[in-house]
């Protein structure tokens, strides 16, 4: 059996499978839970091309949001994007992201969760319900348009947007086939038992406290979800490379549970 470390976390390089039901992923620390990625699992593509990027006004319901909606041919699903506080659409870091899903055949949706007012609010930034009330309105948003109706939806959350993005995945009847979860809250999300949709948890191998959480969400997580822990990088993934492997993960993820819909 693979050796852990202090955190109950495996070594990098083990690699086994992690489709189990909850129960088993908490005791002893189950071998396979948790899978190291290591700098060959990058993306070899050049996903800093700038990719144009549509203007749209996203209603979300009596609010009109800003947000970019780009569409390739022959998308596969869409991506909605929840940044994380004080952040916007214009995150570099979701911005990459996106550009690689892109790359990969899936439509991506950056929108502001608030509105500019709203935002300078902490309350208001806080606001995991409200975060979420919007990034379900919007999957309604994308539901009605020429372009994104009858694709499947995914979910891309950062921070306190993964746990907004949780809660979401949670509701009933969400439409929500999948999410990626990039140092997420998930100990915000609320109740973690009513998420069905496939759920892939990355999280530095430096951010010791969000890994710990990203653990136990794990344990709480009903459907089939995976934890990947990337080495040597902090909270915000600005190491070399590191973010790279977050938009590789995440395209492999995707791409699987999109098209499986």
């Amino acid at each position: 059996m693979p050796s852990h470390n202090a955190l109950g976390m495996f070594h990098a390089g083990t690699q086994v499978a992690f489709d189990l039901d909850p129960a088993s992923r908490c005791e002893a620390k189950v071998p396979g839970v948790f899978v190291f990625i290591t700098s060959e699992g990058s993306a070899s593509m050049n996903i800093h091309a700038k990719t144009p990027m549509a203007v749209s006004v996203v209603q979300v319901g009596s609010q009109r949001l800003p947000g970019a909606l780009t569409v390739p041919d022959s998308a596969i699903g869409v991506v909605v994007f929840a940044h994380g506080s004080g952040s916007s659409r214009f995150s570099p870091r979701n911005q990459l992201v996106a550009r690689h899903l892109q790359a990969n055949g899936m439509a991506t949706l950056l929108f502001d969760l608030l509105q500019e007012d709203e935002s300078e609010n902490p309350q208001n930034v806080f606001d995991i319900d409200l975060l979420s009330t919007r990034l379900t309105d919007a999957i309604r948003w994308l539901a009605s348009q020429n372009e994104t109706a009858g694709l499947s939806t995914g979910l891309f959350g950062a921070s306190t947007g993964a746990a907004a993005a949780l809660m979401t995945a949670a509701q009933p009847d969400s439409g929500v086939a999948a999410v990626v979860s990039r140092g997420g809250r998930p100990d915000l999300a609320g109740n973690l038992t009513h998420v069905k949709a496939p759920t892939l948890l990355i999280v530095g191998g430096e951010d010791r406290t969000v890994i710990e959480l990203n653990e136990q969400a794990l344990c709480r997580l009903p459907g089939k979800a995976k934890l990947e822990i990337v080495p040597g990088a902090t909270h915000l993934f600005s190491e070399p490379d590191a973010l790279e492997q977050v938009a590789q993960l995440a395209s492999d993820w995707f791409r699987v549970h999109l098209q499986s819909e």
